[in-house]
Formats: structure tokens, C-alpha cells, sequence
């Protein structure tokens, strides 16, 4: 299975690639952030002083050479020093990304520390997380701070009244770690704006990844005539498309499409969705994954889906940031909002924590034409059609409506679409 490999990326290409999909994921600002990779020779590479970072080119990366002469035509970072120390106290830690995300912002300025354990994923990727007291930018005393915090093993701080600051052992790594951190604690602003977030146990994380069933056994050949091809290009631009428009992350979501009875292809774990490509997805045909290939570990979730409802034909299983905020508190998403909202969705039930595991009932006994999605408690939403461009729309109106909650919170109770008006839309759109 193809991963996105940065090992014969040269540092400076590595770093502009990642600082443009953070600056134009909206978690930096122009002047803001800087991120930095150590070299096998100890030199570290990192990015410039005072350089616009929506324009930043792989000529602008500073190299400071491990004697401490630089060369480049621009002054590193005013950070640097803190990159340094990080790299100095732990050997393992080869990519250094700083930034000021508006939601890891609102933390380092309230002064707390984000609980992880809200969603498996964000507890397994970014572990417990550091607090560095304030000290003034670019000093040294706020390289010792931080790295006070990285000598107790965190690989991700929070930088008092400042932002945060993560590591990684490459630099995909630590934008995965630096991305999955904002999206918890924006999972954990959302949330406190319209309930109270609950947190997993660490016992209820270890049994979730204990339950992933063992893997589907090998086709002994495959075939990709014309139409599941296809499939595949479709897939590919829906999970591009997903990750621009922030309906899913780079560690999380799972794309499916019905291609000949109940065979099917899907997405596979461990690869960067913003660069999956077609030859990563995954076929699925008589109960059989395509060699050499690992498909999504909710694989087993997706065969049922499509066993019991002939209707189905595409699957979307992702995190959203506006409706988390329903998946972490267990409150109710309302979609008699506007009109498009409840055609389109009717009805989203929320499902206990552990009903996505393989074997469970719950969410099987639960979709159907009537229900296409589910929000599972801590985890995910569940998106089901026909079409893979109808689902993705159901997924946008879904996530748009928990927006329009989450933002009208503060002014008042939601006034929903009454009975009789959603008897006539039902006769109107549904009949």
C-alpha cells in the first residue's frame, strides 16, 4: 500500500508542502508559525523570518548548520531556538511544527489542556499533552520550557498564551499530530457551546482497538476493468474534496462505493487522505480484500451495509467539526432547520459509543432509506445513498445544519420547522 513518502523529499520541499496545506487549511496565519526538519547530518532546516507563508518557496527554507553557521538568504525563524532544544532532547523527534490554530489559541489562552480521550483516534495519534508556561517568543527560556515538557515525553505542548508546538518522528507525522490536536479541541469548543463533552475512559479506546476484526482473507487475482476504475477516480475526488472543503482530516475517514452486488470498493487506513490516489483504494469482491492491500478497519461495518440495503450504494464515515459537537456531548442534532436539511436527512440518530464495532447490531438495525446517517457517540458520522455525489451533499447539509446550530446557540432555542410543515414537505419530496 502506497503511503505518501517524504524519505526522498528534500527537507526545504517537505516544509513548503506542509506550511502551504496549514496556511491554507486556515491554522496559520501569513507571519504566523514555523515548522523545522533535522537532517541525518544535524543540520536543521527550517522556515524563514518574516516570509508571507501563503507565497513561501522551497528557496526561502533556512538550513542552520549543526556548527551553527546558516545559510540561506533569509534569517530563520525567531523561534529557532525552541526548535533546537526540542531536537536536542529527544534524538527520535525529526520535524517540529509551531503554529497558532484558532482552537488550540482558545486553550493556551484559558489555560487548559486538551482531554484527548474525546475521540479514539485523537488519544492514539496525539497521546496526553504538555503545558509550557509563557515566556517571551524567540528566547531562550521558552526553548527551556518547552523542552522541559518534551523531556517528560509529550509530543505535543500547549504553549501558554501563545499556541502549540508538536513534534514528530517525520514530518507527515507531526502534521498529522498537529491537525488531529486542533480538530479535538475544536471538537471540544463546539461541543461546549451547545452541551457538556464527554470523554472516553482509557479502557473504552484499548477495547476499540481490540475489537477491529482480523483481515478479510486475499483474492488470488484481481481484475479493474473499466467501470471499477471508475469507482476508484470517483472515490479519490470525493476524499480530496472532503479534505479541502474540512469535512475530513488527514487521519480519519473511510469512503466505500457498491461496484457489482455486494462487492465494493474502499478506502484504506494509514494513508494521508488529502493524498490518496487511486491504486491506494481497496476492492473488496466474495468476501475478499485485493492483495497486498489493507482496507479500513470498518470494513466489516460497510459489507453489512450494503448486504441487508439493496439501496445503498455509497458509504461515507467521517469526522466533521460541527457535527462532533453532537458526537461528544450525545445531544440530539435537530435538522428541522430549513427545508433541504430534513428532506434531505429526515432523522439523525445518535448511537451509543461501541455500536461500530464488528458484530454489534445497532447502527445495522438502524439505516435505512428512512435514516440514511447515524452520528456514533465519540467517533464519527455515518452517511449513506445511492450516488457518491448525493451522499457527499447529504454530508455537507448535515454538517452545515450542526453549524447553523452550533453558531445559533448563543442566540436562542432553536424555533424548528413544525409538524404540519414537515408533513408537506414528506407528501411533496418523499412520496
Amino acid at each position: 500500500m502506497r503511503k505518501l513518502d517524504t524519505k526522498l523529499m528534500h527537507p526545504r520541499d517537505q516544509i513548503t508542502m506542509i506550511i502551504d496545506k496549514i496556511y491554507r487549511s486556515g491554522l496559520t496565519t501569513t507571519s504566523g508559525g514555523n515548522i523545522s526538519i533535522i537532517d541525518e547530518n544535524g543540520d536543521i532546516w527550517v522556515t524563514p523570518s518574516a516570509i508571507d507563508k501563503g507565497t513561501l518557496r522551497a528557496s526561502d527554507i533556512v538550513r542552520v548548520c549543526k556548527d551553527g553557521t546558516i545559510d540561506g538568504r533569509h534569517k530563520p525563524s525567531s523561534e529557532f531556538p525552541f526548535h533546537k532544544a526540542i531536537y536536542e532532547c529527544r534524538p527520535e523527534i525529526k520535524a517540529v511544527i509551531h503554529a497558532h490554530p484558532p482552537a488550540l489559541v482558545s486553550l493556551s489562552i484559558v489555560r487548559q489542556i486538551p482531554n484527548t480521550n474525546i475521540i479514539p483516534q485523537a488519544k492514539n495519534i496525539c497521546g496526553d499533552i504538555g503545558y509550557a508556561p509563557y515566556a517571551l517568543p524567540g528566547s531562550d527560556d521558552l526553548g527551556d520550557v518547552i523542552a522541559d515538557e518534551f523531556k517528560k515525553g509529550f509530543s505535543g505542548v500547549i504553549m501558554e498564551n501563545h499556541g502549540t508546538v508538536v513534534g514528530g518522528t517525520d514530518m507527515i507525522d507531526a502534521y498529522q499530530r498537529f491537525e488531529t490536536l486542533e480538530f479535538c479541541c475544536r471538537t471540544i469548543i463546539y461541543g461546549s457551546q451547545i452541551g457538556t463533552p464527554k470523554y472516553l475512559t482509557d479502557e473504552q479506546i484499548e477495547e476499540f482497538e481490540s475489537q477491529i476484526p482480523r483481515l478479510l482473507p486475499e483474492m488470488e487475482t484481481v481484475e479493474h476493468p473499466s467501470d471499477e476504475r471508475a469507482i476508484r477516480e470517483d472515490i479519490k475526488k470525493i476524499v480530496h474534496r472532503a479534505c479541502d472543503q474540512g469535512l475530513m482530516i488527514s487521519s480519519y475517514g473511510t469512503v466505500s462505493v457498491r461496484w457489482r452486488g455486494d462487492d465494493f470498493l474502499i478506502t484504506p487506513p494509514q494513508v494521508s487522505r488529502w493524498d490518496m490516489q487511486n491504486d491506494d483504494i481497496v476492492q473488496i469482491k466474495d468476501g475478499k480484500r485485493e492483495p497486498g492491500k489493507v482496507p479500513s478497519r470498518s470494513t466489516w461495518l460497510h459489507q453489512e451495509i450494503y448486504k441487508r440495503n439493496p439501496s445503498i450504494n455509497s458509504i461515507i464515515l467521517t469526522q466533521t467539526p460541527y457535527l462532533m459537537a453532537y458526537s461528544v456531548t450525545d445531544e440530539k442534532l435537530d435538522v428541522r432547520t430549513i427545508p433541504e436539511s430534513w428532506i434531505f436527512l429526515q432523522d439523525i440518530p445518535n448511537m451509543p459509543f461501541g455500536s461500530h464495532f464488528a458484530g454489534e447490531e445497532a447502527i445495522l438495525n438502524t439505516i435505512s432509506n428512512d435514516t440514511p446517517a447515524v452520528i456514533i457517540n465519540n467517533d464519527s458520522v455515518l452517511v449513506t445513498g445511492d450516488k457518491l455525489l448525493g451522499t457527499f451533499d447529504k454530508l455537507e447539509v448535515a454538517e452545515f445544519s450542526a453549524k447553523s446550530l452550533v453558531m445559533g446557540a448563543s442566540l436562542g432555542k432553536l424555533v424548528p420547522i413544525n409538524d404540519d410543515q414537515v408533513e408537506d414537505l414528506r407528501k411533496k419530496f418523499l412520496s
